[in-house]
């Protein structure tokens, strides 16, 4: 692993910052100061639930960015969806992922040339271009840290 400076300097590095707001809800800020509250309790997604819009966000993203330029959609939904499984030492995962697409355009011209792209951008995020997703399905290596070590 590289130290901390050189890692924050490289430009692919990404980040959030999580902060308790109160009990069971956080705060979650990024480079640009934008936040997102998360946590468990009412008006609160979970961070399972953050992870399912995650990848959903991404993979609309993806879609909706090419689709653009040649339509604005009618409809634009992105379902993602997971079984919560525990294995033998109970610990806890989500499998079998599952992302649906409901995306309409106008009966113009315009609106089925971006019709006719959604299935092909939709393979192309799930096999290279949701970071997200792949990830996810792929695996990354996560270390936690524990900075605050009092003796």
């Amino acid at each position: 692993m590289t130290d901390k400076t050189t890692r924050t300097e490289d430009p692919n590095y990404r980040a959030v910052t999580v902060e308790r707001v109160a009990s069971r809800h956080y705060r979650a800020t990024n480079a640009k100061g934008y936040t997102l509250d998360f946590g468990q309790g009412e008006g609160l997604l979970t961070p399972v639930e953050l992870l399912l819009a995650a990848i959903a966000g991404c993979s609309a993203i993806d879609v909706d960015v090419v689709t653009g330029r040649k339509s604005e959609p009618e409809t634009f939904t992105v379902h993602s969806s997971g079984l919560r499984k525990v294995d033998e030492n109970k610990a806890v995962s989500l499998d079998d992922i599952e992302v649906s697409f409901n995306v309409r355009f106008p009966a113009t011209e315009e609106g089925e040339k971006a019709r006719s792209m959604v299935d092909r951008l939709i393979k192309l995020s799930a096999e290279k271009d949701c970071t997200v997703s792949r990830t996810v399905e792929h695996g990354a290596s996560v270390t936690f840290i524990n900075e605050d070590k009092q003796s």
